[in-house]
């Protein structure tokens, strides 16, 4: 168990001296949410452009979390396997997966400053007034949802050069957002992008907390959908590891 904390600390202090972090998981949500929300509205009716300044926000803190959660552990995967820490690993006494889950859990923690730096960034900027309960359960959702977008990430670590796995996970990431409705609005896509957004993890992700602001509970085929994906990363990751190993 200590093993696993220390890794988590150690993890946690490497993620915030990381720039791409303030720029992927700060900077450019909270600027998407100004552009979106100040420069371009959706809505004449006030109450409804309230809405969507909530709704939006909760985009920006999924987009800023499956952001980090993708790129920022996969990357740091294969640095590490490139740098010789991996090989090193393996004549210590620490398990790969004690490695493993102290990235997983060290951004995890991440995470959390990166939720409420952007919910106090919309509350802020637009005054964005939700109940207690409801920003609790949406920053919740969030942070146990991106389980799925770490074990992606987990899956890009698996990939042996840096500038493979950077161009991978920027694709996934920025298409994941773009198709899952992250940065528009679902129902200004055309159909086709609509159909296949209910097959992506990303929509029913940020679906949670859209519920979840509209008084709404999340749909239960959201969190299949997210738990199936979750099962497919890990399986695919952790059977390509073996192989890589068996190698």
């Amino acid at each position: 168990m200590n093993k696993i904390l220390y890794s988590c600390i150690a993890e946690v202090k490497r993620a915030i001296r990381n720039p791409y972090y303030v720029l992927w998981s700060l900077l450019i949500p909270v600027c998407f949410y100004i552009i979106f929300t100040k420069v371009f509205t959706f809505n004449d009716n006030a109450a409804d452009q309230a809405l969507w300044e909530a709704h939006y926000l909760m985009s920006m803190a999924a987009f800023s979390v499956m952001g980090s959660s993708v790129m920022t552990v996969g990357i740091r995967l294969v640095q590490d396997k490139q740098q010789g820490f991996i090989t090193f690993l393996k004549v210590t006494p620490l398990p790969e997966y004690v490695y493993i889950i102290s990235q997983m859990v060290g951004q995890s923690v991440i995470h959390i400053l990166s939720i409420v730096v952007i919910f106090f960034a919309g509350a802020l900027l637009n005054d964005v007034s939700l109940m207690a309960m409801q920003w609790v359960l949406s920053g919740v959702w969030i942070l146990f949802g991106s389980l799925v977008f770490l074990a992606l990430g987990t899956l890009v670590g698996t990939m042996n050069k840096v500038e493979t796995a950077s161009g991978v996970s920027n694709i996934l990431f920025l298409g994941l957002a773009l198709l899952g409705g992250m940065w528009m609005p679902l129902n200004a896509m055309p159909t086709l992008l609509q159909d296949i957004a209910t097959w992506l993890p990303s929509y029913h992700y940020a679906n949670g907390p859209w519920e979840i602001i509209r008084g709404n509970s999340p749909a239960w085929n959201n969190i299949f959908m997210l738990i199936v994906f979750l099962c497919l990363f890990m399986v695919l990751s952790v059977y390509i590891r073996r192989k890589q190993e068996g190698l």
